[in-house]
Protein backbone atom coordinates (compact mmCIF):
# COMPACT_ATOMS: atom_id res chain seq x y z
CA UNK A 1 0.00 0.00 0.00
CA UNK A 2 1.30 3.45 -0.89
CA UNK A 3 1.76 6.13 1.74
CA UNK A 4 0.25 8.92 -0.31
CA UNK A 5 -2.81 9.23 -2.48
CA UNK A 6 -1.86 8.73 -6.08
CA UNK A 7 -5.03 8.84 -8.17
CA UNK A 8 -7.47 11.75 -8.27
CA UNK A 9 -10.92 10.61 -9.46
CA UNK A 10 -13.94 12.75 -10.45
CA UNK A 11 -17.39 11.18 -10.76
CA UNK A 12 -19.98 12.91 -12.96
CA UNK A 13 -23.26 11.11 -12.34
CA UNK A 14 -26.69 12.80 -12.12
CA UNK A 15 -28.26 9.76 -10.41
CA UNK A 16 -27.51 10.61 -6.77
CA UNK A 17 -27.93 7.06 -5.49
CA UNK A 18 -25.72 5.53 -8.17
CA UNK A 19 -23.11 8.27 -7.84
CA UNK A 20 -23.00 7.85 -4.07
CA UNK A 21 -22.55 4.12 -4.51
CA UNK A 22 -19.61 4.67 -6.88
CA UNK A 23 -18.06 7.22 -4.54
CA UNK A 24 -18.31 4.88 -1.54
CA UNK A 25 -16.89 1.99 -3.56
CA UNK A 26 -13.88 3.96 -4.84
CA UNK A 27 -13.01 5.52 -1.47
CA UNK A 28 -12.47 2.00 -0.13
CA UNK A 29 -9.05 2.38 -1.75
CA UNK A 30 -7.09 4.84 0.46
CA UNK A 31 -4.85 5.68 -2.52
CA UNK A 32 -7.75 7.38 -4.33
CA UNK A 33 -9.14 10.86 -3.73
CA UNK A 34 -12.70 11.02 -5.03
CA UNK A 35 -15.04 13.93 -5.82
CA UNK A 36 -18.63 13.44 -6.97
CA UNK A 37 -20.66 15.85 -9.14
CA UNK A 38 -24.32 15.75 -10.13
CA UNK A 39 -24.40 19.01 -12.14
CA UNK A 40 -22.26 19.45 -15.26
CA UNK A 41 -21.60 23.14 -14.55
CA UNK A 42 -20.17 22.38 -11.11
CA UNK A 43 -18.05 19.65 -12.65
CA UNK A 44 -16.48 21.96 -15.25
CA UNK A 45 -15.86 24.64 -12.61
CA UNK A 46 -13.66 22.13 -10.78
CA UNK A 47 -11.91 20.68 -13.86
CA UNK A 48 -8.93 23.01 -13.35
CA UNK A 49 -7.90 20.66 -10.52
CA UNK A 50 -6.75 18.27 -13.29
CA UNK A 51 -8.08 14.90 -12.11
CA UNK A 52 -6.26 11.80 -13.29
CA UNK A 53 -9.48 10.05 -14.28
CA UNK A 54 -13.17 10.87 -14.70
CA UNK A 55 -16.06 8.43 -14.63
CA UNK A 56 -18.69 9.94 -16.91
CA UNK A 57 -22.36 9.02 -17.06
CA UNK A 58 -23.21 8.91 -20.75
CA UNK A 59 -26.93 9.68 -20.26
CA UNK A 60 -26.81 12.95 -18.33
CA UNK A 61 -30.09 14.85 -17.89
CA UNK A 62 -28.67 18.35 -18.41
CA UNK A 63 -26.31 17.72 -21.34
CA UNK A 64 -25.06 15.19 -23.88
CA UNK A 65 -22.35 12.82 -22.60
CA UNK A 66 -20.49 12.85 -25.90
CA UNK A 67 -20.22 16.67 -25.82
CA UNK A 68 -18.96 16.52 -22.23
CA UNK A 69 -16.29 14.04 -23.32
CA UNK A 70 -15.13 16.32 -26.14
CA UNK A 71 -14.91 19.32 -23.82
CA UNK A 72 -12.95 17.31 -21.22
CA UNK A 73 -10.41 16.24 -23.87
CA UNK A 74 -10.05 19.88 -24.95
CA UNK A 75 -9.68 21.37 -21.46
CA UNK A 76 -7.71 18.52 -19.85
CA UNK A 77 -6.34 16.23 -22.60
CA UNK A 78 -4.19 14.16 -20.21
CA UNK A 79 -7.19 13.16 -18.08
CA UNK A 80 -8.52 9.66 -18.76
CA UNK A 81 -12.29 9.33 -19.18
CA UNK A 82 -14.20 6.13 -18.39
CA UNK A 83 -17.73 6.12 -19.78
CA UNK A 84 -20.33 4.41 -17.56
CA UNK A 85 -23.52 3.85 -19.51
CA UNK A 86 -26.76 1.91 -19.40
CA UNK A 87 -26.59 1.50 -23.20
CA UNK A 88 -25.15 -1.70 -24.61
CA UNK A 89 -24.97 -0.35 -28.15
CA UNK A 90 -21.62 -1.38 -29.68
CA UNK A 91 -21.70 1.47 -32.20
CA UNK A 92 -21.99 4.05 -29.41
CA UNK A 93 -19.12 2.47 -27.51
CA UNK A 94 -16.86 2.45 -30.57
CA UNK A 95 -17.73 6.08 -31.37
CA UNK A 96 -16.87 7.22 -27.82
CA UNK A 97 -13.63 5.25 -27.74
CA UNK A 98 -12.60 6.89 -31.02
CA UNK A 99 -13.47 10.27 -29.50
CA UNK A 100 -10.91 9.69 -26.77
CA UNK A 101 -12.60 7.68 -24.01
CA UNK A 102 -10.23 5.35 -22.16
CA UNK A 103 -12.88 2.70 -21.50
CA UNK A 104 -16.61 2.04 -21.87
CA UNK A 105 -18.34 0.18 -19.03
CA UNK A 106 -21.95 -1.01 -18.98
CA UNK A 107 -24.04 -0.43 -15.84
CA UNK A 108 -24.71 -3.93 -14.53
CA UNK A 109 -23.75 -6.20 -11.63
CA UNK A 110 -20.12 -6.32 -12.86
CA UNK A 111 -19.65 -2.53 -13.15
CA UNK A 112 -17.71 -2.19 -9.89
CA UNK A 113 -15.25 -4.94 -10.75
CA UNK A 114 -14.65 -3.58 -14.25
CA UNK A 115 -14.21 -0.06 -12.93
CA UNK A 116 -11.81 -1.27 -10.24
CA UNK A 117 -9.68 -3.09 -12.82
CA UNK A 118 -9.68 -0.05 -15.13
CA UNK A 119 -8.53 2.26 -12.31
CA UNK A 120 -5.79 -0.14 -11.24
CA UNK A 121 -4.59 -0.21 -14.83
CA UNK A 122 -4.61 3.59 -14.93
CA UNK A 123 -2.70 3.74 -11.66
CA UNK A 124 -0.02 1.48 -13.14
CA UNK A 125 0.14 3.66 -16.26
CA UNK A 126 0.57 6.77 -14.10
CA UNK A 127 3.44 5.18 -12.16
CA UNK A 128 5.09 4.08 -15.41
CA UNK A 129 4.82 7.64 -16.72
CA UNK A 130 6.53 8.91 -13.57
CA UNK A 131 9.33 6.41 -14.09
CA UNK A 132 9.69 7.45 -17.73
CA UNK A 133 9.85 11.13 -16.75
CA UNK A 134 12.46 10.36 -14.11
CA UNK A 135 14.51 8.42 -16.64
CA UNK A 136 14.24 11.28 -19.11
CA UNK A 137 15.44 13.65 -16.42
CA UNK A 138 18.40 11.39 -15.69
CA UNK A 139 19.13 11.12 -19.40
CA UNK A 140 19.12 14.90 -19.70
CA UNK A 141 21.57 15.13 -16.79
CA UNK A 142 23.72 12.45 -18.44
CA UNK A 143 24.06 14.65 -21.51
CA UNK A 144 24.54 17.90 -19.61
CA UNK A 145 27.37 19.06 -21.84
CA UNK A 146 28.76 21.40 -19.18
CA UNK A 147 29.63 18.22 -17.23
CA UNK A 148 30.19 15.60 -19.93
CA UNK A 149 32.07 17.78 -22.42
CA UNK A 150 34.80 18.84 -20.04
CA UNK A 151 37.10 21.81 -20.46
CA UNK A 152 37.72 25.49 -19.88
CA UNK A 153 39.59 26.45 -23.04
CA UNK A 154 38.29 29.23 -25.29
CA UNK A 155 37.88 26.68 -28.08
CA UNK A 156 35.49 24.48 -26.09
CA UNK A 157 33.60 27.49 -24.68
CA UNK A 158 32.76 28.47 -28.26
CA UNK A 159 31.41 24.95 -28.77
CA UNK A 160 29.20 25.29 -25.67
CA UNK A 161 27.76 28.54 -27.04
CA UNK A 162 26.87 26.89 -30.35
CA UNK A 163 25.27 23.89 -28.60
CA UNK A 164 23.08 26.34 -26.68
CA UNK A 165 21.95 28.02 -29.89
CA UNK A 166 21.30 24.69 -31.62
CA UNK A 167 19.21 23.37 -28.72
CA UNK A 168 16.87 26.36 -28.84
CA UNK A 169 15.68 25.68 -32.41
CA UNK A 170 15.04 22.84 -34.85
CA UNK A 171 17.76 23.96 -37.26
CA UNK A 172 19.78 21.22 -38.95
CA UNK A 173 23.24 20.93 -37.39
CA UNK A 174 26.44 19.81 -39.09
CA UNK A 175 29.22 18.75 -36.74
CA UNK A 176 32.78 18.49 -38.03
CA UNK A 177 35.92 17.44 -36.26
CA UNK A 178 38.63 14.82 -36.20
CA UNK A 179 37.94 11.26 -35.05
CA UNK A 180 37.52 11.04 -31.30
CA UNK A 181 36.57 14.67 -30.66
CA UNK A 182 33.08 13.74 -29.39
CA UNK A 183 30.74 14.45 -32.29
CA UNK A 184 28.01 12.04 -31.16
CA UNK A 185 28.19 13.36 -27.61
CA UNK A 186 27.55 16.88 -28.93
CA UNK A 187 24.63 15.60 -31.03
CA UNK A 188 23.07 13.97 -27.95
CA UNK A 189 23.63 17.09 -25.88
CA UNK A 190 21.73 19.14 -28.49
CA UNK A 191 18.86 16.64 -28.64
CA UNK A 192 18.43 16.17 -24.88
CA UNK A 193 18.38 19.93 -24.28
CA UNK A 194 15.93 20.65 -27.10
CA UNK A 195 12.14 20.63 -27.25
CA UNK A 196 12.42 17.11 -28.74
CA UNK A 197 14.18 15.65 -25.69
CA UNK A 198 11.24 13.39 -24.78
CA UNK A 199 11.24 11.86 -28.28
CA UNK A 200 13.69 9.32 -29.80
CA UNK A 201 17.34 10.02 -30.52
CA UNK A 202 18.31 7.64 -33.33
CA UNK A 203 21.93 7.38 -34.50
CA UNK A 204 23.34 5.62 -37.53
CA UNK A 205 26.96 5.46 -38.67
CA UNK A 206 26.88 5.71 -42.46
CA UNK A 207 30.43 4.37 -42.81
CA UNK A 208 29.68 1.24 -40.75
CA UNK A 209 26.90 -0.11 -42.99
CA UNK A 210 27.45 -1.58 -46.49
CA UNK A 211 26.04 0.78 -49.11
CA UNK A 212 23.63 -1.86 -50.46
CA UNK A 213 22.04 -2.16 -46.98
CA UNK A 214 22.13 1.49 -45.99
CA UNK A 215 19.03 2.47 -47.97
CA UNK A 216 16.95 -0.12 -46.14
CA UNK A 217 18.40 1.00 -42.79
CA UNK A 218 17.44 4.60 -43.46
CA UNK A 219 14.09 4.27 -45.23
CA UNK A 220 12.88 0.76 -44.35
CA UNK A 221 11.46 -1.91 -46.63
CA UNK A 222 8.33 -3.95 -47.21
CA UNK A 223 8.13 -7.73 -47.01
CA UNK A 224 9.52 -9.31 -50.17
CA UNK A 225 11.12 -6.09 -51.41
CA UNK A 226 14.35 -7.98 -52.06
CA UNK A 227 15.96 -11.33 -51.29
CA UNK A 228 16.11 -11.70 -47.54
CA UNK A 229 13.32 -9.21 -46.82
CA UNK A 230 11.21 -11.71 -44.87
CA UNK A 231 9.14 -9.01 -43.18
CA UNK A 232 8.40 -5.30 -43.11
CA UNK A 233 11.11 -3.14 -41.56
CA UNK A 234 10.77 0.40 -40.22
CA UNK A 235 13.70 2.62 -41.23
CA UNK A 236 15.68 5.01 -39.04
CA UNK A 237 13.72 8.03 -40.32
CA UNK A 238 10.45 6.52 -39.10
CA UNK A 239 12.06 5.43 -35.82
CA UNK A 240 13.15 9.02 -35.22
CA UNK A 241 9.71 10.54 -35.95
CA UNK A 242 9.17 13.61 -33.71
CA UNK A 243 12.75 13.22 -32.48
CA UNK A 244 16.30 13.54 -33.83
CA UNK A 245 18.16 11.49 -36.44
CA UNK A 246 21.95 11.63 -36.18
CA UNK A 247 23.75 10.70 -39.40
CA UNK A 248 27.38 10.11 -38.46
CA UNK A 249 30.10 10.10 -41.13
CA UNK A 250 27.70 11.54 -43.73
CA UNK A 251 30.67 12.14 -46.04
CA UNK A 252 30.93 8.39 -46.68
CA UNK A 253 27.46 8.14 -48.26
CA UNK A 254 27.19 6.83 -51.82
CA UNK A 255 26.18 9.44 -54.43
CA UNK A 256 23.12 7.43 -55.50
CA UNK A 257 21.83 7.37 -51.94
CA UNK A 258 22.66 11.04 -51.47
CA UNK A 259 20.02 11.93 -54.06
CA UNK A 260 17.39 9.87 -52.22
CA UNK A 261 18.36 11.44 -48.91
CA UNK A 262 18.02 14.91 -50.45
CA UNK A 263 14.50 14.15 -51.60
CA UNK A 264 13.48 12.88 -48.15
CA UNK A 265 14.86 16.00 -46.51
CA UNK A 266 13.04 18.24 -48.99
CA UNK A 267 9.69 16.45 -48.98
CA UNK A 268 9.73 15.37 -45.32
CA UNK A 269 8.37 11.96 -46.25
CA UNK A 270 9.73 8.48 -46.95
CA UNK A 271 8.65 5.54 -49.07
CA UNK A 272 9.88 2.15 -47.93
CA UNK A 273 11.74 -0.01 -50.45
CA UNK A 274 9.23 -2.14 -52.31
CA UNK A 275 6.28 -0.07 -51.11
CA UNK A 276 4.03 2.66 -52.46
CA UNK A 277 2.73 4.22 -49.25
CA UNK A 278 4.16 7.65 -48.47
CA UNK A 279 5.01 8.07 -44.77
CA UNK A 280 5.21 11.67 -43.46
CA UNK A 281 8.11 12.30 -41.07
CA UNK A 282 8.91 15.03 -38.57
CA UNK A 283 12.60 14.62 -37.83
CA UNK A 284 15.36 16.95 -36.73
CA UNK A 285 18.58 16.17 -38.60
CA UNK A 286 22.09 16.34 -37.14
CA UNK A 287 24.99 15.18 -39.33
CA UNK A 288 28.65 14.68 -38.56
CA UNK A 289 31.83 14.00 -40.49
CA UNK A 290 35.58 14.05 -40.01
CA UNK A 291 36.04 14.89 -43.70
CA UNK A 292 35.98 18.24 -45.47
CA UNK A 293 32.63 18.23 -47.26
CA UNK A 294 33.51 21.30 -49.33
CA UNK A 295 36.49 19.42 -50.78
CA UNK A 296 34.27 16.41 -51.45
CA UNK A 297 31.82 18.69 -53.31
CA UNK A 298 34.65 20.09 -55.44
CA UNK A 299 35.86 16.59 -56.29
CA UNK A 300 32.34 15.44 -57.22
CA UNK A 301 32.06 12.95 -54.35
CA UNK A 302 29.31 14.84 -52.53
CA UNK A 303 26.25 16.58 -53.96
CA UNK A 304 26.39 20.34 -53.66
CA UNK A 305 22.61 20.66 -53.17
CA UNK A 306 22.70 18.13 -50.34
CA UNK A 307 25.67 19.92 -48.80
CA UNK A 308 23.71 23.18 -48.56
CA UNK A 309 20.65 21.29 -47.29
CA UNK A 310 22.51 19.73 -44.35
CA UNK A 311 24.94 22.56 -43.55
CA UNK A 312 22.52 24.33 -41.21
CA UNK A 313 24.36 25.46 -38.09
CA UNK A 314 27.98 24.29 -38.41
CA UNK A 315 29.81 23.26 -35.23
CA UNK A 316 33.51 22.49 -35.60
CA UNK A 317 34.97 20.55 -32.67
CA UNK A 318 38.55 21.51 -31.85
CA UNK A 319 41.23 18.78 -31.75
CA UNK A 320 42.51 17.98 -28.28
CA UNK A 321 45.99 19.31 -29.08
CA UNK A 322 44.49 22.80 -29.49
CA UNK A 323 42.71 22.76 -26.14
CA UNK A 324 45.71 23.44 -23.89
CA UNK A 325 45.15 22.62 -20.22
CA UNK A 326 41.88 20.85 -21.04
CA UNK A 327 44.03 17.75 -21.60
CA UNK A 328 44.83 17.54 -17.88
CA UNK A 329 41.31 18.48 -16.79
CA UNK A 330 39.84 15.71 -18.93
CA UNK A 331 42.52 13.22 -17.89
CA UNK A 332 41.77 13.76 -14.19
CA UNK A 333 38.07 13.24 -14.82
CA UNK A 334 38.79 10.01 -16.71
CA UNK A 335 40.95 8.79 -13.82
CA UNK A 336 38.19 9.56 -11.32
CA UNK A 337 35.51 7.78 -13.37
CA UNK A 338 37.66 4.73 -14.13
CA UNK A 339 38.88 4.30 -10.56
CA UNK A 340 35.37 4.67 -9.14
CA UNK A 341 33.94 2.17 -11.64
CA UNK A 342 36.68 -0.34 -10.82
CA UNK A 343 36.83 0.28 -7.05
CA UNK A 344 40.36 1.64 -7.12
CA UNK A 345 41.84 4.47 -5.09
CA UNK A 346 41.68 7.73 -7.02
CA UNK A 347 45.10 8.26 -8.56
CA UNK A 348 46.98 11.46 -9.29
CA UNK A 349 49.23 12.36 -12.22
CA UNK A 350 52.88 13.15 -11.59
CA UNK A 351 54.34 16.39 -13.02
CA UNK A 352 56.42 14.37 -15.49
CA UNK A 353 53.36 12.44 -16.65
CA UNK A 354 51.47 15.69 -17.06
CA UNK A 355 54.24 17.09 -19.24
CA UNK A 356 54.22 13.94 -21.32
CA UNK A 357 50.49 14.22 -21.90
CA UNK A 358 50.63 17.92 -22.75
CA UNK A 359 53.49 17.43 -25.24
CA UNK A 360 51.61 14.77 -27.20
CA UNK A 361 49.49 15.72 -30.23
CA UNK A 362 46.70 13.10 -29.70
CA UNK A 363 45.72 12.01 -33.21
CA UNK A 364 42.86 10.05 -31.60
CA UNK A 365 41.78 13.07 -29.52
CA UNK A 366 39.59 12.58 -26.44
CA UNK A 367 38.91 8.93 -27.26
CA UNK A 368 42.65 8.22 -27.34
CA UNK A 369 43.22 10.14 -24.11
CA UNK A 370 40.58 8.02 -22.39
CA UNK A 371 42.28 4.80 -23.50
CA UNK A 372 45.72 6.03 -22.41
CA UNK A 373 44.44 7.10 -18.99
CA UNK A 374 42.53 3.90 -18.31
CA UNK A 375 45.58 1.82 -19.23
CA UNK A 376 47.82 4.02 -17.08
CA UNK A 377 45.43 3.63 -14.15
CA UNK A 378 45.80 -0.15 -14.42
CA UNK A 379 49.57 -0.45 -14.94
CA UNK A 380 50.68 2.19 -12.42
CA UNK A 381 52.11 0.58 -9.28
CA UNK A 382 51.08 3.12 -6.67
CA UNK A 383 48.54 5.89 -6.33
CA UNK A 384 50.48 8.17 -8.69
CA UNK A 385 50.53 7.75 -12.46
CA UNK A 386 54.11 8.25 -13.62
CA UNK A 387 55.37 9.21 -17.08
CA UNK A 388 56.37 5.59 -17.78
CA UNK A 389 52.72 4.56 -17.27
CA UNK A 390 51.58 6.77 -20.16
CA UNK A 391 51.99 4.35 -23.05
CA UNK A 392 52.63 6.77 -25.90
CA UNK A 393 54.61 5.38 -28.81
CA UNK A 394 57.90 7.17 -29.35
CA UNK A 395 57.19 7.66 -33.05
CA UNK A 396 53.96 9.47 -32.21
CA UNK A 397 55.77 11.57 -29.60
CA UNK A 398 58.29 12.62 -32.23
CA UNK A 399 55.48 13.52 -34.63
CA UNK A 400 53.92 15.53 -31.83
CA UNK A 401 57.19 17.36 -31.29
CA UNK A 402 57.42 18.29 -34.96
CA UNK A 403 53.78 19.41 -35.12
CA UNK A 404 54.42 22.28 -32.71
CA UNK A 405 55.33 25.74 -33.98
CA UNK A 406 58.26 26.47 -31.65
CA UNK A 407 61.76 27.83 -32.07
CA UNK A 408 64.81 25.73 -32.98
CA UNK A 409 66.22 26.41 -29.48
CA UNK A 410 63.01 25.06 -27.93
CA UNK A 411 63.20 21.97 -30.14
CA UNK A 412 66.79 21.46 -29.03
CA UNK A 413 65.86 21.72 -25.35
CA UNK A 414 63.02 19.21 -25.71
CA UNK A 415 65.22 16.72 -27.57
CA UNK A 416 68.00 16.94 -24.97
CA UNK A 417 65.46 16.67 -22.14
CA UNK A 418 63.98 13.57 -23.75
CA UNK A 419 67.38 11.84 -23.82
CA UNK A 420 68.26 12.97 -20.27
CA UNK A 421 65.03 11.34 -19.06
CA UNK A 422 65.64 8.24 -21.16
CA UNK A 423 69.23 7.70 -19.91
CA UNK A 424 68.67 8.61 -16.24
CA UNK A 425 70.34 12.03 -16.45
CA UNK A 426 73.67 10.59 -17.65
CA UNK A 427 75.05 13.74 -19.30
CA UNK A 428 78.11 12.04 -20.77
CA UNK A 429 76.01 9.31 -22.39
CA UNK A 430 73.50 11.83 -23.74
CA UNK A 431 76.33 13.95 -25.20
CA UNK A 432 77.71 10.85 -26.90
CA UNK A 433 74.29 9.78 -28.24
CA UNK A 434 73.60 13.25 -29.66
CA UNK A 435 77.18 13.82 -30.82
CA UNK A 436 77.44 17.12 -28.98
CA UNK A 437 79.69 18.67 -26.33
CA UNK A 438 78.91 17.82 -22.71
CA UNK A 439 79.66 21.45 -21.75
CA UNK A 440 76.68 22.55 -23.86
CA UNK A 441 74.38 20.28 -21.86
CA UNK A 442 75.88 21.41 -18.54
CA UNK A 443 75.29 25.04 -19.52
CA UNK A 444 71.66 24.28 -20.42
CA UNK A 445 71.27 22.61 -17.03
CA UNK A 446 72.74 25.65 -15.30
CA UNK A 447 70.45 28.01 -17.23
CA UNK A 448 67.41 25.88 -16.40
CA UNK A 449 66.64 25.02 -20.02
CA UNK A 450 66.73 21.32 -19.10
CA UNK A 451 66.80 19.49 -15.80
CA UNK A 452 67.78 16.18 -14.23
CA UNK A 453 65.64 13.97 -12.01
Amino acid sequence: MKNQKTLKVFILEDDRWYGTMLEHFLTLNPDYTVKRFEVTKDFFNALHEAPDVITLDYSLADTDGEQVLKKIKTVSPETKVIIISGQEDVGTAVKLLKAGAFDYIIKDEETNDRLWNALQHLDEIKELKKEVENLRGELKKQYDYSKTIIGQSDAIKKTFALIDKAAQTNITVSITGATGTGKEMVAKAIHYHSARSSQPFVAINVAAIPKDLLESELFGHEKGAFTGAVGKRIGKFEEAHKGTLFLDEIGEMDLHLQSKLLRVLQEREVTRIGGNAVVPIDVRIIVATHRNLQELVKSGQFRQDLYYRILGLPIELPPLKDRGNDILIIAKQFIKSFCEDNRLHIKTISPEAQKKLCSYHFPGNVRELKSLIELASVVSDGEVIEAKDIMIEEENSFNSLLSKEITLKEYECQIIQYFLDKYDSDVLLVAKKLDMGKSTIYKMLKDGDVHVK
